[in-house]
C-alpha cells in the first residue's frame, strides 16, 4: 500500500509540472503583446496627415489591430488607446538597415497641408507598413514628393 501511494505521489508531481509549463507556455504570447500589434508610442510636434485624417500634436499609440487574418491593418488611437482615431490598410513595405528605434517616414505636405505619413517600422523588423497617399492629388504628387520625403525616429516603442 506504501508503495502504490508513492508511486501516485510521484505521477501528481508530474502532471502537476506539466500542468504549469503548458499554462505558462500558453501566457508568453500575452507577455510580449508589443511584438505581437507592433504597439508604438508616437509623439508629434506639429500635425501630420494619416490617409486623410489630420492628427494635430500631440501623443498617438499606433498598433495593428487585432486580428491574425489581416497583418496589415492598423490603428492609430489616443494616447490612453480608448479612442480609435483612424484605422488604415495599409500595404507591406520592406527596408534594407533594421534599427533599433521606430523608423516613420513622411512624404512632403502639399501646400498648406502637414506632411503625410508614407512608412512605419517597428524596431528590429525589415518589414513595416507603407499608407497609401489620401487623395488622388497626393497621388498624383508622390512621385514627385518621394524623393524630398522625410523621416522620423521613434525612441523605444
Amino acid at each position: 500500500m506504501y508503495q502504490r501511494s508513492k508511486i501516485v505521489k510521484h505521477y501528481f508531481r508530474t502532471i502537476a509540472a506539466l500542468a504549469v509549463i503548458f499554462i505558462g507556455s500558453a501566457l508568453v504570447p500575452a507577455l510580449k503583446a508589443d511584438e505581437w500589434d507592433k504597439k508604438t508610442i508616437l509623439r508629434v510636434d506639429q500635425s501630420i496627415e494619416v490617409q486623410g485624417t489630420v492628427l494635430p500634436p500631440g501623443l498617438y499609440v499606433m498598433r495593428l489591430l487585432d486580428s491574425f487574418a489581416d497583418r496589415h491593418a492598423v490603428g492609430v488611437f489616443s494616447a490612453r488607446e480608448n479612442h480609435l482615431i483612424v484605422s488604415v490598410q495599409a500595404l507591406p513595405a520592406y527596408r534594407l538597415a533594421i534599427t533599433d528605434d521606430s523608423k516613420f517616414n513622411f512624404y512632403e505636405g502639399a501646400e498648406g497641408r502637414p506632411p503625410e505619413l508614407r512608412t512605419w517600422f517597428y524596431p528590429g523588423d525589415n518589414f513595416g507598413f507603407e499608407f497609401r497617399p489620401s487623395s488622388g492629388e497626393s497621388a498624383a504628387q508622390s512621385a514627385r514628393r518621394q524623393t524630398n520625403a522625410t523621416s522620423y525616429n521613434a525612441g523605444g516603442n
